[in-house]
């Protein structure tokens, strides 16, 4: 279980390393890439097993406000993600705002993850 857990985390950091990532690549010329949406859906993919993971565990398992709020974020992310990427792939503009949104809100869920403890 250790080994699942410790891929698990792995995937889901390289996820929002793909979305923020991307997000400041493309700063100033705004879109949503498709490592952008893989990321959003590997996030949202690992997020939801690592919190299985932590239900099945010993202990008193997870902060459900705080999986609650990221749940919430990421879900918010995948749609804008989703949006966006469909938008670029049809050759059509995507708005600064919803580009933004992508990164913005990911990068509001590592902040969360890492500062509510």
């Amino acid at each position: 279980m250790d080994f699942l857990h410790s891929l698990l985390v792995f995937l889901h950091i390289l996820g929002a390393a793909a979305i923020v990532g991307g997000w400041l690549a493309a700063f100033k010329t705004p879109t949503v890439t498709k490592w952008q949406w893989i990321g959003a859906l590997t996030q949202l993919i690992t997020g939801l097993l690592l919190v299985g993971l932590a239900q099945m565990g010993d202990g008193d398992g997870p902060n459900n406000a705080k999986v609650a709020v990221k749940l919430l974020i990421a879900l918010v992310v995948v749609v804008a993600a989703f949006i966006g990427r469909r938008k670029a792939k049809n050759n059509e503009d995507v708005s600064k705002g919803l580009a933004h949104a992508v990164g913005g809100m990911a990068f509001i869920n590592v902040a969360v993850a890492v500062f509510w403890q």
